[in-house]
């Protein structure tokens, strides 16, 4: 029988859990968690990643752009577009009495895709004669603030700065710089038309 030999112990042996080696036969690093750690990215895949990175936030940024430009063109656009003056009827001649002061209702001039209800404005009408009508803006010349026909007092008051005007539309009291606007009133075919302006203030 043939004895074993020190050399022959040795090649049976089984390796050491502790130093595992590749095929190659170097030995795998280890973090402290017993993880073989991956080896560093390369200069031309953090390069690569970096560029992909920047392309996706251009192409984010492109998108809310084309998303958002026409949005806002929308709602941006009528407020740099010049106002219409049109007629709009408010009533048959016949439903004034003379020497009347009433308010009237009628669909702004150039009304906002969404401006619902808000695109109605009104003003004071006066008949003043068989054929002769004067429309006082209900907007007051200070700050807007809508103005009340006061009829046993024949003038026109603003509650909120105590502005006051004459039956007549000038001033009388209070903060307005001037007197009370006036919209042009024709009678076409027996309706009384109110020809549209922006509202005037100040």
């Amino acid at each position: 029988m043939k004895q074993s030999t020190p050399e022959d112990a040795k090649e049976g042996a089984p390796e050491k859990d502790g130093d595992p080696k590749d095929e190659h036969g170097e030995q795998d690093e280890h973090d402290e968690h017993g993880h073989v750690e991956a080896p560093p990215a390369s200069a031309d895949t953090i390069a690569r990643r970096q560029l992909l990175g920047k392309m996706s936030v251009a192409l984010g940024v492109a998108g809310g752009v084309a998303l958002g430009v026409p949005m806002v063109g929308f709602i941006v656009a009528p407020l740099f577009r010049k106002a219409p003056r049109e007629w709009r009827a408010v009533g048959k001649i016949e439903q004034f009495k003379v020497g009347e002061t009433v308010n009237v209702v009628f669909v702004d001039a150039s009304p906002l895709p969404w401006a619902g209800v808000t695109a109605k404005t009104a003003a004071w009408l006066r008949r003043v004669s068989e054929t002769e009508f004067e429309a006082f803006s209900v907007n007051c010349a200070h700050l807007g603030c809508p103005v009340r026909w006061m009829a046993e007092a024949k003038l026109f008051m603003c509650p909120c700065h105590g502005g006051v005007y004459y039956q007549d539309g000038s001033v009388a009291a209070g903060p307005p710089p001037h007197a009370l606007p006036q919209y042009p009133v024709r009678v076409t075919d027996g309706q009384v038309e109110i020809r549209t302006d922006p509202i005037p203030i100040g």
